[in-house]
């Protein structure tokens, strides 16, 4: 099978000769979910944004379902840490600006709105602003601006890091239900171990200085997760494991 994902000897530099990646090769299969973990500064977002054709890369190559990222930037969606709603702009309106992007007919949009907003929980606070919503509502509604596009891949950027660990848990579990449900492409990137852990089908570590694939390990936890997961011995098992592997290269 040809992966989703594809990712062969990528260099990235900046003109000022700053090497920030360096002949990285990785991959992804189609509805595998992969998180990227690895120190501050090697790497992880610069990825990202080289995937979603957001940045250009210095040699190499990237292939997203055999395309150059320009080609298939309608197949990605990118979820940002920041979840960057227009103040102005209500719930269903912040979600709609993934529409106008697109070009999709104003008498089309309503139902596309209505169903990601329920599909994320957010059915009923769709004439809500951002400032009456808390932080996982925020993010909810980035998220669902990200699924309305109905995309093949998921690119997301620490989405949940400035929550507290209770709504970030449960963003996690409901993310999971969502991924098995609709079977995306998911890369992920974080700096929690554990949120690593729950939601990946397979853990990608990064060196730094420059950034660069060092290890990658497998998470044979099954498709059905759920809060109870997390106090279970072989959970528990690859938290260690992977933390020891990352004490490893961490600078």
């Amino acid at each position: 099978m040809r992966p989703c994902i594809a990712i062969a000897n990528l260099s990235k530099a900046y003109p000022n000769d700053k090497e920030v990646i360096r002949d990285l090769s990785v991959s992804a299969m189609a509805g595998e979910f992969v998180s990227l973990l690895g120190a501050s500064g090697c790497g992880k977002s610069t990825l990202l944004r080289m995937i979603a054709g957001l940045s250009p890369i210095s040699s190499g190559a990237i292939l997203v379902d055999g395309m150059i990222p320009k080609d298939a930037i309608k197949l990605m969606s990118f979820v940002f840490q920041d979840p960057a709603l227009l103040p102005w702009r209500s719930v269903a309106r912040n979600v709609e600006l993934a529409l106008e992007f697109e070009g999709v007919p104003v008498a089309l949009r309503p139902s596309r709105i209505a169903a990601v907003l329920n599909l994320v929980g957010l059915r009923d606070v769709d004439a809500y602003y951002p400032r009456e919503l808390s932080g996982g509502m925020r993010m909810r509604v980035s998220l669902a601006r990200a699924l309305v596009t109905t995309p093949r891949i998921l690119l997301m950027d620490e989405p949940f890091s400035a929550l507290d660990e209770m709504s970030r848990n449960r963003l996690n579990e409901e993310l999971l239900a969502l991924q098995e449900q609709h079977r995306w492409t998911t890369l992920f990137v974080t700096h929690s171990i554990a949120e690593a852990v729950f939601l990946s089908n397979r853990i990608v570590l990064m060196g730094a200085n420059p950034g660069r694939i060092v290890q990658e390990i497998d998470i044979p936890l099954g498709a059905r997760r759920n809060a109870a997961l997390r106090s279970e011995p072989a959970f528990l098992s690859l938290v260690g494991r992977v933390s020891e592997a990352l004490a490893a290269i961490s600078p």
